[in-house]
C-alpha cells in the first residue's frame, strides 16, 4: 500500500530530527573525548559522553522502529482511516521523543563547546 502525505512527512521529519541528533551527538563525543583527555576523571564529562553514546544509540533504535512501522503498515493490504491514524499516532510520539532528545543533545553539546 502506498503511504499517505501525512505519514510520509512525518517519517521525513523524525529522520531529518534523526540525522541531526547524530551530527550533535557525533560532534559531542569528539568534545568530550579531547576535554577527557586532559581531565580522565572528570565524572560529568563521562555523564556527557556516555549521553553521547545513549543519543547515538537512540538513533539507531528509532530508525529500526520507524522502518517496523512502515513495513507493517505498507505490508496491509487494505488500510482503514483508524489504522492510519493510529500509525500517524504512533509516528507522532515517536517525533516528540526524538525531538526531546534532540534538544538535550544540543544543549549538552552547547555546554561542552562553553568548555573548550
Amino acid at each position: 500500500m502506498t503511504i499517505p502525505a501525512q505519514i510520509a512527512a512525518l517519517i521525513e521529519q523524525i529522520n531529518q530530527n534523526l540525522a541531526q541528533i547524530e551530527i550533535e551527538a557525533t560532534e559531542g563525543l569528539n568534545f568530550s573525548r579531547a576535554i577527557l583527555d586532559r581531565f580522565p576523571n572528570n565524572a560529568k564529562i563521562i555523564q556527557f559522553f556516555a549521553s553521547f553514546n545513549n543519543a547515538i544509540l537512540f538513533v539507531e533504535l528509532q530508525r529500526r522502529r520507524i522502518i517496523s512501522i512502515v513495513q507493517n503498515f505498507s505490508t496491509t493490504d487494505t488500510t482503514t482511516e483508524a489504522e492510519i491514524q493510529e500509525v500517524g499516532e504512533d509516528l507522532s510520539e515517536e517525533l516528540g521523543r526524538v525531538i526531546e532528545t534532540k534538544l538535550l543533545i544540543h544543549n549538552l553539546k552547547q555546554r561542552l563547546e562553553e568548555l573548550l
